[in-house]
């Protein structure tokens, strides 16, 4: 099936971009269309009013925290939890544990025992659903039979807990996983005045705007957040890292690492007051940081010399997404391979490059950024980790550095919320009930050709969107994803990209039960979905469904 978002996006009016590439994936939605609406305002010359850029980094960050929740708990802790062997355990002894690492008010022996219950429930009737396929009494599991019990306890509390989590997108963009955007600011009108009842329906000037009861329930929502974030997913962390420790060597990869910089403060897109920093990191020299122009087409180009796309002038040069192509080698019914050869095309990615080198991306380059440019709470989070574990520094720089940074900057990420919401609540006290800025809306005050670039740090990293517009209409748009420097294929100069490098030299204590390979590609979080231009078609029926 051809995805080709960005062909799909030709010819359409730009303001219409964002509810089209927020579809681009499942899991990446909010981020897309953010990055969208950036761009085209990059494009016009458009600024949002404070109150949106507060709003915008408030729903943001709820995906932010969802996202790394979800993925720690129900994508990547059982590369770690032994799940079968939480049977074993002593829920008294559980509970003693839990509470010496945490003052969570769940973790009593009687709440230890029924998790540990509705688990051998689901054993004993052969019901194991997504835990069926583990490698459970793998020699690679190190946690004892308790430390397993509360993970798996905390991985079914998650899923409880992100449902609050969404309800941010709801009150801000009306609805989850596809909350609504707005070229210009936020569709989420607030009002001052009261909801008045009428025939038993709102009405009155805030019958549909965010208004004060809105605004509490948010308060009460991130306050939920951070008591899950301080009190389970960073006292998990750690206690998982520390039976892990030698994973503190291992699945590095390139060393370096490009960061867009994110979450804007000063009601303009300048990077000097963003709270994650842009920059590049090269060769783990976290003295000196690299400056990065979206703009500059010698900076970042897409290579497709291992990848099944076509460029005009040939698959050995890259193209600057201004100039990006989406053409597919690929014609009839059968996929365009037979076995890997990775000497010939071998990814349906491309290979994105930073001055034609590599680059990771991704929590650990935004934690590594924040605290190389002195970032006062990530600097003492990343040395009370180092020194809790007993691990040197270099030890960022690993599987266990990438999942360690993602649970640290979600603690940096649900405490600066609190600061943009109290900066709404003062702007809105203050008379200040602005979230959209209509200049420049109508086509016709656009000039007849304009272009721009939309970035932002998605929970994956490095995300940027761009754009050109020709008498009103997209006449090229790219996006290049987070998955796709990581993932991608090696380049036309034979640079493996994130993951090939951080894979070598692991050793398999079994291949057929390959773990090891599990921990690393997990601890970068994939997700290929919004990299991945086309799948295969094989023409085989693959099932059908019954509307009712």
């Amino acid at each position: 099936m051809v995805r080709g978002f960005e062909l799909i996006l030709k010819g359409r009016d730009p303001r219409d971009a964002w509810a089209f590439t927020e579809r681009a994936c499942g899991v990446c939605t909010t981020v897309h269309a953010l990055a969208s609406v950036r761009t085209v305002e990059d494009a016009l010359g458009i600024t949002v009013p404070p109150n949106a850029e507060m709003v915008r980094n408030l729903m943001f960050c709820a995906q932010y925290l969802q996202d790394h929740v979800v993925h720690f708990y129900h994508l990547h802790a059982l590369d770690w939890v032994d799940v079968v062997s939480a049977l074993k355990a002593n829920p008294k002894a559980t509970s003693e544990l839990a509470q010496s690492i945490s003052r969570y008010a769940k973790s009593s022996p009687n709440y230890f025992a029924d998790k540990q219950k509705k688990l051998k429930n689901f054993v004993e009737a052969g019901q194991l659903g997504i835990f069926a396929n583990g490698y459970w009494g793998h020699p690679a599991y190190k946690l004892p039979p308790e430390a397993n019990l509360m993970a798996v306890a905390h991985y079914l509390e998650a899923l409880e807990w992100q449902r609050q989590v969404v309800q941010i997108h709801t009150i801000f963009g009306g609805k989850n996983p596809h909350p609504n955007f707005l070229v210009g600011g936020t569709p989420a009108a607030i009002s001052v005045h009261p909801r008045q009842e009428t025939g038993g329906k709102q009405t009155g000037a805030g019958a549909t705007a965010l208004n004060i009861a809105g605004l509490q329930r948010i308060k009460g929502i991130i306050d939920h957040m951070r008591e899950f974030v301080d009190q389970v997913y960073v006292p998990d962390t750690l206690a998982i890292a520390g039976f892990y420790k030698d994973w503190g060597s291992r699945g590095e990869g390139l060393g370096n690492f490009l960061c867009y910089g994110d979450f804007p403060s000063n009601g303009t897109n300048d990077p000097a007051g963003f709270l994650v920093p842009r920059g590049v990191i090269l060769d783990r020299d976290l003295s000196t940081r690299h400056e990065v122009d979206l703009d500059a087409e010698e900076e970042i180009q897409e290579f497709v010399a291992h990848s099944w796309y076509d460029y005009e002038g040939g698959d050995d040069k890259g193209l600057h997404p201004y100039h990006g192509e989406t053409s597919f080698n690929f014609t009839g019914p059968q996929p365009p391979y037979k076995q890997l050869n990775v000497a010939d095309k071998y990814s349906w990615l491309k290979s994105p490059r930073w001055k034609g080198k590599a680059m990771e991306v991704g929590p650990l380059a935004r934690v590594l950024m924040m605290y190389a440019e002195g970032h006062e709470q990530t600097r003492a989070l990343v040395e009370s980790t180092l020194r809790t574990l007993d691990v040197p520094v270099e030890a960022l720089f690993s599987t266990l550095g990438r999942t360690a940074a993602r649970t640290l900057e979600t603690k940096i990420f649900v405490d600066a919320m609190e600061g943009w919401y109290n900066a709404l609540v003062d702007n809105i006290r203050a008379g200040d009930v602005r979230t959209f800025n209509d200049a420049k809306w109508e086509p016709r005050t656009w000039p007849r050709e304009a272009k721009g670039a939309g970035f932002m740090e998605a929970p994956r990293g490095a995300l940027a969107h761009w754009i050109v517009i020709k008498n009103g209409k997209i006449d090229n748009y790219q996006a290049v994803v987070p998955s796709t420097w990581n993932a991608g294929p090696r380049d036309a100069a034979g640079q493996a990209g994130a993951y090939e490098a951080a894979l070598r030299g692991h050793p398999l204590h079994d291949p057929a039960q390959p773990i090891e390979i599990l921990r690393t590609i997990h601890s970068f979080d994939p997700c290929i979905a919004c990299a991945v231009h086309m799948t295969d078609l094989t023409g085989a029926d693959l099932g059908s469904v019954k509307v009712l």
